[in-house]
């Protein structure tokens, strides 16, 4: 696949049909991703990748403790975003909810689909991207970032779909339990990856960028 195509054509999916994804393809995929960039090839990145009943285990606790009220313990957790980013992030939700049919006054209905990204949208596979609590924030977090989207894109090859969110990890408590991570390690991301459900319609949603020309500063052309 050409790698502009990929770049343009990949989308956060949250439908995903129900069959498993061998464990050589999602190998393939880690291989091709940790081939990332990181700042002085730190590789700060480790990966969880669980799939079949231990998932289901996980979804389920997750999904009892989101119904329950419970405070999410990860503390990767962020302040509430402001202004423009704010703003971006209500437009999402708004045309989500227009496209499935939700009411804003609903809540019963929003809850029920905040409970979807908790459970990993019910994807048949979900890979956590851990890192050492010592990491430098800033300079390691961009090549944590690097190596979710060189997922997300690498997926592709092999005919995947995936949802970058933090949702699914939110209770990393569960993670811990099921996987075993130790307290040094931090959940920084989560990846639900498995092959998209084309009846699902948010799956076919395409989120708007700003023109390249209003977020640049073009200087010495």
């Amino acid at each position: 696949m050409d790698v502009i195509d990929a770049i343009n054509s990949r989308r956060s999916i949250r439908g995903f049909r129900k069959g498993p994804v061998p464990k050589e393809i999602i190998h393939k995929v880690l291989e091709a991703a940790v081939r990332a960039p990181s700042g002085m090839n730190t590789q700060p990145w480790e990966f969880v990748v669980a799939t079949g009943k231990v998932l289901d285990d996980i979804r389920e606790e997750c999904g009892r403790l989101f119904n329950e009220h419970t405070i999410p313990t990860n503390d990767m957790l962020r302040n509430p975003y402001e202004g423009i980013y704010r703003q971006r992030q209500v437009d999402l939700a708004i045309e989500i909810f227009k496209i499935v049919g939700i009411k804003r006054e609903d809540k019963e209905a929003r809850h029920k689909w905040m409970l979807r990204g908790i459970r990993f949208f019910e994807s048949p596979c979900q890979i956590v991207i851990c890192a050492d609590k010592e990491m430098h924030y800033h300079l390691d977090m961009l090549g944590i970032g690097g190596v979710c989207q060189t997922i997300a894109l690498a997926a592709m090859e092999y005919g995947l779909a995936t949802c970058i969110a933090d949702q699914g990890i939110l209770y990393d408590q569960v993670w811990r339990k099921y996987a075993k991570i130790p307290d040094t390690k931090r959940l920084v991301a989560g990846i639900t990856i498995g092959y998209a459900d084309p009846d699902f319609p948010v799956n076919d949603m395409v989120t708007p960028r700003e023109p390249v020309d209003k977020i640049t500063t073009w200087v010495g052309f």
